[in-house]
C-alpha cells in the first residue's frame, strides 16, 4: 500500500473535540444543530481550524495556544446552555495534516484531545465529578496539565452550579456587560445582581477565564 504523504509538517497546537451530553435525548436534534452551528461560528475566532462537525454531534477545531481553546469551549458551552449540555477534550501535540482537501489530520495533538473527552465523559459518571465538562491532555510535552486541570474542574464546577438567571448573568459578565446593565436586562436591581456574582462565583468564573484564556 502506498503511504500517504503529509501535505504539511507537523505543528505544535490545540486540538479541541466537543460533543453533546446525552444527545439521544435532545427533543429536537434540528434545532439543537442549529443552535450549535451558530456557537460554532461564534468560537471560530483565531482558530487554526474552526471548530466543524464530524460525525453526528461531534465537533473538532484546532487553535494555536491551549488558552484560546479553552476559551472556545467556554463559548460553545454558554452559547447553548442550559438547553444543550456539552462536554470537551483539549488536547496539546503535534497535528499532521493528511489531506488538507478532505481534512484528514493525525498525531499526537488529536489523541491527547481523544483521551480527554474520553475522561471527561468518564467523570461525568462519578457522583463526585458529575458536573466536570473539560479536560485537558498534553502527553508528556508540558509541565502544566495537573494545574490546567485542577482549574479547568473547579470552574466546570462552579458553572453546573448555577441556576438559569446567574448563568445569564455570567454570560453577560464574560461578555463584558455592566452589572448595570445586566440588571436592566434582568429587571432586577443592581445590588441583586452583585449579590448574586458574590454568592454564585460569578465574579471568580471570570477572573478564572481570563487566566486560563491566558495559558500558551
Amino acid at each position: 500500500m502506498a503511504q500517504i504523504k503529509p501535505s504539511a509538517s507537523p505543528a505544535v497546537c490545540a486540538t479541541l473535540i466537543g460533543d453533546v451530553v446525552g444527545s439521544r435525548r435532545v427533543a429536537d436534534r434540528g434545532a439543537a444543530h442549529v443552535a450549535l452551528t451558530r456557537a460554532l461560528a461564534d468560537a471560530a475566532g483565531g482558530a487554526l481550524d474552526a471548530p466543524a462537525f464530524t460525525v453526528g454531534d461531534e465537533f473538532q477545531g484546532r487553535y494555536p495556544t491551549v488558552g484560546a481553546a479553552i476559551a472556545a469551549a467556554l463559548t460553545i458551552r454558554l452559547a447553548v446552555a442550559p438547553d444543550i449540555d456539552v462536554r470537551f477534550g483539549i488536547g496539546w501535540g503535534t497535528v499532521t495534516v493528511l489531506d488538507a482537501a478532505a481534512g484528514i489530520q493525525d498525531g499526537p495533538g488529536w489523541w491527547s484531545a481523544r483521551e480527554a473527552i474520553t475522561w471527561t465523559a468518564t467523570a461525568q459518571r462519578q457522583p463526585g465529578l458529575a458536573l466536570v465538562r473539560t479536560s485537558f491532555r498534553a502527553g508528556d510535552t508540558r509541565g502544566d496539565t495537573d494545574a490546567i486541570n485542577a482549574a479547568l474542574i473547579c470552574r466546570d464546577h462552579l458553572l453546573g452550579s448555577l441556576d438559569d438567571r446567574s448563568l445569564r448573568i455570567v454570560k453577560g459578565l464574560l461578555s463584558e456587560h455592566t452589572k448595570k446593565d445586566i440588571a436592566a436586562a434582568e429587571g432586577i436591581s443592581a445590588s441583586a445582581v452583585s449579590q448574586r456574582a458574590g454568592r454564585d462565583g460569578l465574579d471568580l468564573i471570570v477572573v478564572a477565564s481570563a487566566y486560563l484564556g491566558s495559558i500558551p
